[in-house]
């Protein structure tokens, strides 16, 4: 027996560490296209990401092996590849059929030995690959008053299954927006479908598993349209009818029998339509709903609809449709009111304590034609009025017209407001708060970046930031979320794009909308002012610096923080005609004709200023030569990743060319910039314009600038990106604190000591006495001066990627403490894992905490003089096998690590 016992330990033993051995290395979070089990792709070459788990250290993918199933049959294997590719690993088996399922599992071997057991399986959805798969027709509903301003019009059809249904996919898409029901559900969880595109040239249909919402027999679907986007007025000129005057639907349900057949039901001349309760619903005004107009149970298989008009067939493309493969508008936070309000005039207003995007759910009892009015309003006056003059035109009112039939709900369909505070009218007594739920809407970008320090401010300020992004990522990147506007403004998105890489994962984002950039911009190669683009509004194919310099900055920085080559692949032609229309525009090699913006919204001077009255205004054309120079910088390193080497030579000589030019045009002999402002000393350090002996003068005159402006900023959107960067950079970093902690205006700090919730469009939108900017151009909600976002999280907590392995591939870690803060931590969901850097000082010393996910390595800069005055885990470096000492830099001890924890202690 003992024997037997001692066999059976030593047995049970080596199992154990065989299976811990196998075991130490897992695949997990398994992603298509960037998205969990995606319905609807129509990319004929889906990319693979997964993540490697273990607890070990320095553990690096060395071979992995996929297989894609279709029906538990295997379709294709790539068998054992030797690659450390884990992110973007791209399909490459037989062609994809149209909206068919396929299941895919991944398994890995690591630098340890080990191989990884299979994956659990995950999937992806085909959408309709080609136009010859639709098999619907556009309608349109033909009836009076279904037009811009006018009535949403009500679709339904009902049909029969008799068999038993083993998958139900429905493909829709509008001329406007919908919201789809199948028996009385609702379809989806998105809203203000199907977003907005530059519909002419690029309409996306959304795909959803409607499997459940099926039953045997009877079966209705119903469909509402509002103007939205496509007819409803747009811009502060009020354009309707932009992209055409009628709504339409496209819908096709596609329905797989467990016998093997299929049945289509789509949207034709069988389908019928009628009105409802929407009065009117606009995107700028909101939303007029009449409770006693609606139609109860329309959606519903039993509901009479012989009063119902035949709809009409409409002639439109299906050629410019493609799959939603970005993250879809849907319901996130939800806000109880904090504060009831009585205005000295004796309106009620509710305070939600956040200046947030969409609308509020409203319980209200009353008589049949009692009438709720909503409106939505960003800051209250002096007075404690609401604050209406910075909407403009827009009225951002929302009126319920009560059946009178208990207590009823309501929330709007086709509408969304910017707003903290709203007004409410046609409630006798006082408000109950409990009556009224704010609902945060945006695109369902996953949050991924997490930023905190040891000032409150700045936390508040980087609460500012990321509710300014969610507000404003509402398909497109809107300048502003409440006034007659919300356009997809280049510039601001230029400027925002990489801390917006940080908070939210905005990849398919912003590649969703790169793809309207290329769309609508000119043959000569300008590049729109807003996209989509509204020509009626800026009709002249020109393009403006740092505007049109969207086309490379944002394609460029999503790849840096995505390891996303595709895009630059996809995007490359349109970056190259936006570059070549301005050599085009250039005489002499100097970008100095056309229209400029300059730096947008720089300090302007005002009677009795405390800096003496000194205006920072830069010339534009030096700002416009900048970032020539920037966006042929971005053509070199695009052009390298594509093995375009005749384009890497023209650009690298081009980029010669400008430089020399800048240094002939805006430089003296003796060294000075002849535009002597924050912004112009920032923008020539940051985009190297100058020889490196020519820079530390340039960088001495701009902390001399910022001195003089009592260590306020004075820079605009172009400019306020790159300032901390460029005073770390130098080793100013402590002028790079001064200035973020600045509580005065014009500072980043100064909205926040105001009560702001989110980003101001200007340094002053409220002025110190609570009176207000120019009201035609005051938001409340303006992200772009958020940038400072990517300072923080990159340069301040020190949690980075290098570009010769972009997306945190080759992480570097290199905090900058200073400024009296005592403590930052950033962490960021990386397609690798989660990554992170915090340092803490306490007596003495200072702590570094990193993370470093699997299969990736990291570069961490230690802040200290000698390897000998630092620890790790409690023990010298010396004796950590895995940590390589490669020497010191700069005030700080440099080690390359693979993956794992680490705690880093140095004396400070």
């Amino acid at each position: 027996m003992k024997k037997i016992h001692v066999f059976a330990a030593i047995t049970g033993a080596a199992l154990l560490f065989s299976y811990t051995g196998f075991s130490q290395v897992k695949v997990q979070e398994l992603r298509c296209e960037n998205l969990n089990n995606p319905v609807g792709l129509d990319v004929l070459q889906p990319r693979f990401s997964w993540q490697l788990a273990t607890t070990q250290r320095n553990v690096l993918q060395t071979a992995y092996e996929l297989k894609i199933s279709k029906n538990n049959t295997v379709v294709w294997s790539s068998g054992k590849v030797n690659s450390d590719s884990s992110v973007h690993v791209a399909y490459k088996g037989q062609a994809l059929e149209p909206d068919t399922r396929y299941s895919w599992q991944v398994r890995v071997w690591d630098n340890k030995g080990k191989t990884s057991g299979w994956s659990a399986p995950a999937y992806w959805q085909t959408g309709l690959l080609n136009a010859g798969s639709w098999k619907a027709q556009w309608i349109t509903s033909g009836l009076p008053g279904d037009s811009a301003g006018g009535i949403a019009p009500f679709f339904r059809k009902t049909f029969s299954t008799a068999k038993k249904v083993q998958s139900a996919i429905a493909y829709i898409t509008a001329h406007g927006l919908y919201e789809a029901q199948l028996n009385g559900k609702r379809v989806g969880d998105a809203f203000l479908t199907p977003g907005w595109t530059s519909y002419n040239k690029h309409l996306t249909y959304q795909t959803y598993d409607v499997t459940p919402l099926l039953q045997s027999g009877k079966n209705t679907i119903g469909v509402i349209l509002g103007s939205g986007w496509y007819r409803g007025p747009l811009t502060w000129s009020k354009l309707k009818n932009y992209y055409g005057k009628d709504a339409a639907l496209l819908f096709q349900l596609n329905i797989h029998y467990t016998d093997g057949t299929t049945e289509t039901v789509v949207s034709d001349n069988s389908w019928k339509a009628a009105t409802g309760g929407i009065v009117s619903s606009e995107i700028y005004d909101g939303e007029v709903f009449d409770a006693r107009l609606q139609k109860t149970g329309w959606a519903g298989a039993d509901f009479d609809d012989s009063q119902w008009a035949a709809v009409k067939i409409k002639d439109a493309p299906l050629n410019n449709l493609s799959a939603s493969y970005n993250e879809l508008i849907k319901k996130h936070e939800t806000f109880a009111p904090v504060k009831v309000i009585t205005t000295p005039k004796g309106d009620q207003v509710l305070d939600f304590g956040q200046n947030l995007v969409v609308w509020v759910q409203v319980k209200v009892k009353g008589k049949a034609g009692d009438t709720v009015k909503v409106a939505h309003i960003e800051v209250l006056d002096k007075k404690g009025e609401p604050y209406y003059e910075n909407l403009r035109s827009a009225r951002a009112e929302d009126m319920f017209i009560l059946k009178g039939d208990g207590t009823e709900v309501f929330e709007p369909h086709f509408t969304f407001h910017g707003f903290r505070y709203i007004r409410v009218k046609g409630i006798n007594g006082p408000l109950n708060p409990a009556d009224f739920t704010a609902v945060a809407l945006y695109s369902d970008m996953p949050l991924t970046g997490e930023f905190s320090c040891s000032d409150p401010l700045v936390n508040q300020l980087q609460h500012n930031i990321r509710w300014g992004q969610q507000g404003n990522f509402l398909d497109v990147p809107t300048d502003c979320p409440q006034r007659d506007e919300r356009l997809g403004w280049t510039g601001d998105a230029a400027m925002f794009s990489r801390t917006a890489t940080f908070n939210r994962q905005v990849n398919n984002f912003f590649a969703k909308w790169l793809k309207d950039v290329a769309f609508d911009q000119a043959s000569n190669g300008a590049v729109p002012f807003v996209i989509p683009n509204l020509t009626s509004v800026f009709p002249d194919p020109v393009g403006a610096t740092g505007w049109s310099d969207a086309a490379t900055i944002v394609p460029w920085n999503t790849y840096l923080a995505y390891g996303d080559a595709r895009l630059i692949e996809e995007q490359y032609p349109s970056m190259k005609a936006w570059v070549g229309y301005i050599e085009k525009a250039a005489k002499n090699d100097l970008w100095n004709t056309g229209f400029q913006f300059g730096d947008w919204l720089s300090y302007r001077a005002e009677e009795n200023d405390a800096f003496n009255a000194v205006s920072a205004i830069t010339d534009s054309r030096l700002v416009a030569q900048c970032f020539w120079a920037n966006s042929t910088q971005i053509m070199i390193n695009a052009a390298k990743l594509l093995g375009k080497t005749e384009d890497v030579n023209h650009y690298t000589e081009q980029l010669r060319r400008i430089k020399a030019a800048f240094l002939k045009e805006y430089v003296t002999p003796n060294g000075r910039l002849v535009s002597s402002t924050q912004t112009a000393y920032v923008l020539t350090l940051y985009f190297d314009m100058l020889p490196e002996a020519m820079r530390p003068r340039i960088v001495d005159e701009l902390v001399e600038n910022i001195k003089h402006y009592h260590n306020h900023l004075t820079t605009g959107f172009l400019g306020t990106p790159f300032l901390c960067h460029v005073l770390s950079r130098f080793g100013q970093t402590e002028v790079a604190y001064k200035l973020l902690l600045q509580k005065t205006y014009p500072s980043w700090l100064y909205p926040v000591k105001m009560g702001a919730t989110t980003i101001w469009e200007r340094w002053d939108s409220m002025k110190p006495d609570s009176t207000f900017q120019d009201p035609g151009m005051t938001s409340f909600n303006h992200y772009a001066y958020g940038a400072i976002g990517d300072w923080m999280y990159r340069t301040m907590a020190g949690l980075d990627t290098y570009e010769d392995a972009p997306g945190y591939k080759h992480i570097k870690v290199q905090p900058h403490p200073g400024g009296g803060i005592t403590s930052a931590n950033a962490s960021l969901k990386t397609y690798y894992g989660a990554a992170a850097a915090g340092w803490k000082i306490s007596d003495g010393k200072i702590l570094l905490n990193v993370e470093v996910p699997a299969n990736t390595t990291a570069t961490i800069y230690i802040p200290g003089s000698s390897a000998e005055n630092i620890q790790e885990g409690g023990q010298a470096l010396s004796s950590q096998k895995d940590i390589k000492v490669s020497g010191t830099e700069a005030g700080y001890v440099v080690v390359n690590v693979g993956s794992g924890k680490y705690a880093f202690t140095g004396a400070f």
